[in-house]
C-alpha cells in the first residue's frame, strides 16, 4: 500500500476522526489510527497477515512422507542413530521432522527430504508418491505453494536388519 491509500494521524483523546472511507473512529490516548481505502468493508478473513513457521512445514512434510508405503525411516545415518536412541528412552517422542529441511517464504516453500526405503520397493515410485503426498498435504494445510520437493534416498532397509536387531535384544536382558 502507498501513503495515498492510507490516512494516519494521532488524534486527541476522546475525539473522532474520519479516514478515506468516511467512517468515524474513536481514538484512544496516544494511539495512531490508520484507515485503509476499503477499511471495515473488507472481509474479516483478509484483515491482517498470517505467517507460517518453518517447523510447521517440517512437521507436515515429515508426517506426509512417512504415510507412504515403502518409506522405512527418515534422516541420514547419524540423525537416525540419535533418533533411535531417543525413541527408546521412556517418554521419548519420535521426531517427525527428522530428515526434513525447508525454506519458507511468504507464499512459497521448498522442501528437502532424506528417506530410507524398504528393500524391494521401486525407489522411483516411492519418491514420486512421497513427492505427491508432501505437496498435497503442505499446500492443503498451509496454503503455501510448494515449488519443489527434493527426495534423497540415503539407505535401503534390508529384512535381515530386523533379525540382527531382534537377536541382539534377546541375548541380553
Amino acid at each position: 500500500m502507498t501513503t495515498q491509500d492510507l490516512t494516519s494521524s494521532t488524534a486527541a483523546p476522546g475525539s473522532t476522526e474520519k479516514g478515506l472511507t468516511g467512517e468515524a473512529r474513536r481514538s484512544t490516548p496516544g494511539a495512531t489510527t490508520v484507515s485503509g481505502a476499503t477499511g471495515a468493508a473488507e472481509p474479516a478473513a483478509t484483515r491482517g497477515k498470517t505467517s507460517i513457521a518453518d517447523v510447521v512445514v517440517v512437521k507436515i512434510a515429515g508426517m506426509a512422507a512417512r504415510e507412504i508405503p515403502g518409506v522405512f525411516d527418515m534422516g541420514g545415518g547419524l540423525s537416525r542413530t540419535i533418533g533411535a536412541v531417543r525413541d527408546r528412552v521412556p517418554g521419548g517422542r519420535p521426531n517427525v521432522g527428522r530428515g526434513v529441511k525447508v525454506e519458507v517464504g511468504e507464499r512459497q516453500t521448498a522442501i528437502d527430504l532424506d528417506i530410507v526405503v524398504e528393500y524391494g520397493v521401486p525407489i522411483t515410485d516411492v519418491a514420486h508418491d512421497v513427492r505427491e503426498n508432501v505437496i498435497s498435504a503442505v499446500e492443503r494445510i498451509t496454503g503455501l505453494e510448494v515449488v519443489e520437493v527434493n527426495v534423497a534416498v540415503n539407505d535401503v532397509h534390508l529384512p535381515e536388519d530386523d533379525s540382527a536387531d531382534s537377536g541382539a535384544e534377546t541375548r541380553v536382558e
